[in-house]
């Protein structure tokens, strides 16, 4: 007989079996999860809005299901944490925005609603950062989520809680999205896995530019496999996604097994152009000099990817004007500071600069192609810093050098994104701060499966070293801290709704 820690540790996968096999219950599960949030949230608080009552009759019902032999969905059974920039019908929805403090949706994005279907049970919302702008997830409705490794540093974003709620292994299930590395950057700095999926194949129908791949949604989980598992059940044609398409999304579950010792991966610092802390650098030939003992070919590879940086700044402000242009036209006070810059960034562009972006784009798309001939992966640090201060909005220098805007310093992801190819990020034991590392691995266009199995042997590779295998938070730690240490502030939502002006943004 599991007791409660050894059953919140083990992965989605296993859990799922255990559920199926009838060895544990759903109620059971559900119990251990709502346990491990009450002792260890207080001191990182990843969580948010909860329905635990709700949650407590879905498991009753998904454990009657087992006992009577119905068919089970590939997450049968097991708690889910939904990213606060997504509607979940029934569940305060506030994208971390005081505008949204009272908004409870009356339906589900496309994307809770597949993972319910398969059988999910939403327990929770997971902090963001207000509106899923920026990298460090902290905002006025919740305020700030903290590092499981260090609560007083930043646990990323903008899927900043669902990191740090996997970390903790609070839940086994949480949902992330991403603009410019919200999925990824979160991930490194917890110590989990987060995965950009190519444009499409998870529909995010709450995309207002929906001809446009710069914003997705996508799984993260402990593992590469926890992760496959939720994008088995979310990925495939929807029409609340104009840019989805169909798959065999079962097929996900089960990435292919590959050899690490066949595996060509070309590696960059800084992709030619990405400011990156040298400490940084440094921790990253250590680990691609081991890598070069796992793998067949491990060598430095150049690009040339023009003027990337205006490029997403063009690309991304479109998404905000579209987004907030009536809540910025009733009240620019109500915005924060960081996307009312963004919306003034993006009003004073012009037709002009659009379409010179969009062309840019497509340009980084072409010359990033060459690459593929020759590797199966690309491989690049996942973030240029190290985890700093909450309290400190974004990384205003690396390496000496100032960064022009609060989200610059995501360059290392977020000219990923412009190239549409999956990328996800892998922990890779620790930094020279003893923080968590991670790797990211971007795969060829529309190579998903390959990005996830040839992730999968990279991570079952590192397991056999300890410097290079997942670290873990210490919880017990964690579940002694003074909240009031880190000066974490969570605020109640008001009773009166307001409406949900954020409702089309993505993240960072």
């Amino acid at each position: 007989m599991l007791d409660k820690t050894e059953l919140v540790s083990l992965s989605a996968v296993e859990l799922r079996r255990l559920i199926g096999a009838k060895a544990i219950s759903p109620v059971e599960l559900l119990d251990a999860c709502i346990e491990r949030i009450e002792a260890v949230n207080p001191a990182v608080n990843a969580i948010t809005a909860t329905c635990f009552d709700a949650a407590r009759e879905a498991a009753k019902a998904a454990e009657q299901a087992v006992m009577d032999g119905k068919p089970l969905g590939l997450l049968h059974g097991l708690p889910l944490g939904v990213k606060d920039l997504e509607d979940t019908a029934g569940l305060l929805t506030t994208y971390g925005s005081p505008m949204s403090r009272g908004h409870v949706p009356s339906r589900d994005v496309v994307l809770v609603e597949r993972l319910r279907a398969a059988g999910a049970i939403l327990v929770a919302k997971t902090n963001v950062p207000e509106l899923g702008a920026g990298a460090n997830t902290r905002n006025p409705v919740w305020g700030a989520t903290g590092n499981p490794f260090n609560p007083a540093l930043n646990a990323g974003g903008s899927s900043g809680g669902s990191a740090a709620a996997l970390a903790c292994d609070m839940l086994p299930v949480c949902t992330g999205s991403d603009t410019g590395g919200s999925l990824r950057i979160p991930a490194a700095k917890c110590g989990v896995v987060g995965f950009r999926p190519s444009p499409g194949l998870v529909p995010n129908s709450r995309r207002l530019l929906g001809w446009t791949p710069i914003s997705v949604v996508g799984p993260m989980g402990r593992d590469v496999a926890e992760t496959a598992l939720q994008l088995a059940a979310t990925a495939g044609e929807s029409a609340g996604d104009p840019l989805s398409y169909a798959v065999d999304a079962n097929a996900f579950a089960f990435p292919p097994h590959i050899d690490p010792s066949t595996l060509r991966i070309g590696y960059t610092e800084d992709f030619g152009c990405c400011d990156v802390d040298p400490q940084i650098r440094a921790v990253f030939r250590a680990r691609m000099a081991q890598l070069k003992r796992i793998v067949h070919t491990c060598e430095p590879v150049e690009f040339d990817l023009g003027d990337v940086h205006r490029c997403f700044d063009v690309i991304r402000a479109e998404s905000f004007v579209a987004g907030l242009h009536a809540a910025y036209t009733r009240d620019p006070g109500a915005l924060g500071p960081n996307t009312r810059a963004n919306y003034e960034m993006g009003a004073k562009m012009s037709l002009s600069d659009s379409a010179w972006a969009q062309a840019e784009q497509t340009r980084i798309f072409q010359r990033f192609q060459s690459a593929f001939a020759r590797y199966d992966v690309i491989v690049s640090p996942t973030t240029p810093v190290t985890p700093f201060p909450w309290s400190e909005l974004y990384a205003a220098q690396i390496d000496g050098r100032a960064q022009e805007n609060y989200y610059r310093w995501l360059a290392l992801t977020y000219v990923v994104t412009l190239t549409t190819h999956p990328a996800l990020a892998l922990p890779c034991g620790v930094d020279h701060a003893g923080m968590p590392f991670g790797l990211q691995i971007v795969g060829p266009f529309r190579g998903d499966m390959k990005t996830l199995s040839v992730s999968q042997a990279l991570e079952t590779a590192f397991s056999a070293y300890p410097d290079l295998r997942r670290p873990r938070p210490d919880l017990a730690r964690l579940a002694q801290a003074n909240p009031s240490l880190t000066s974490i502030v969570t605020a109640p939502p008001i009773d009166n709704p307001t409406g949900s002006d954020a409702a089309g943004l993505s993240a960072v």
